[in-house]
């Protein structure tokens, strides 16, 4: 089975199992990973080119089966998800987001841009334009600013913006706005990034059957889970991050677990990006088993 995996630190837990022995050399029989980013994630798979990937919300379709129990989602702040909005006024944020016209943005994920769409113009009444351009360097978020009026953020680039909050925003004239809290304070629900979805056509015969592919990855959702110490330290020097922040996110900020609320969060997601037009509806999820 060919798997599309996601090259940033959030979903580490999840992928603990096929990338640590003990279980690591005997799931690679089985199992065949390469990395990319969310947005890729997701045409691979539909594309056929990959047969599991860990992809957006906003890319899954009907057809597509969810793993049950596997997620990227926060309770509350996810940290990961950045709006930084120009501000030199010091208005509140409801005035400030209003005044917004453009909205340069990480081209990785359609989720992150569909939620800040919702939260614009369904909670705010804001039709901006977004603007894709890449955000993998430290100024990145400097360089978007340069040019529209905010700037999205996603997961290690919007990690290491806020690190260096005071080299990006020396004078304090921008709204840092975490999107997963923004979307809690107004939905009462969990922010949800990505699950584990696969072509129904790539499960079969004895090796990779819906029930072992759900023990599978749960499995190693827990493995992870328990070897949180041991992602930190592999981590650390990849992200020049202090260890404590990269602990406190993987542990506080994001939550793998795919329970009622963030099914009920990512069809709530679903029908306000229909009501905008930015996705078609989903009803229900196709969970495997």
């Amino acid at each position: 089975m060919r798997v599309s995996a996601i090259s940033f630190l959030n979903p580490a837990p999840l992928l603990y199992d096929f990338e640590h022995e003990p279980r690591a050399s005997a799931l690679a029989r089985d199992f065949k990973l390469h990395y990319t980013v969310p947005s890729a994630c997701a045409a691979e798979l539909q594309a056929g080119t990959a047969d599991l990937g860990l992809i957006p919300i906003a890319s899954l379709t009907p057809e597509m089966g969810v793993v049950p129990g596997c997620t990227i989602a926060s309770l509350y702040e996810v940290r990961s998800i950045l709006l930084l909005v120009k501000n030199p006024h010091g208005l509140v944020v409801g005035d400030a987001l209003r005044s917004v016209r453009t909205i340069a943005a990480d081209a990785a994920s359609r989720s992150s841009q569909a939620y800040v769409r919702i939260l614009m113009e369904h909670f705010h009444g804001v039709h901006a334009a977004f603007q894709e351009m890449p955000a993998n360097h430290p100024q990145s978020s400097v360089h978007m600013l340069a040019q529209c009026d905010a700037a999205l953020l996603i997961g290690d680039p919007a990690l290491l913006a806020r690190e260096r909050r005071a080299e990006i925003d020396p004078k304090d004239e921008l709204l840092w706005l975490d999107v997963a809290t923004m979307w809690r304070s107004l939905t009462g629900l969990p922010w949800v990034a990505a699950v584990w979805a696969v072509r129904p056509e790539a499960l079969g015969g004895e090796n990779v059957t819906a029930e072992r592919l759900t023990e599978v990855c749960i499995a190693s959702r827990d493995a992870g889970m328990a070897h949180i110490p041991q992602l930190v330290q592999e981590w650390t020097p990849r992200l020049k991050m202090a260890p404590t922040t990269i602990h406190h996110y993987l542990t506080e900020n994001i939550h793998y677990v795919l329970d009622e609320d963030c099914k009920k969060a990512i069809l709530l997601f679903r029908k306000l990006a229909a009501e905008i037009e930015a996705l078609p509806e989903m009803t229900s999820l196709n969970l495997l088993g």
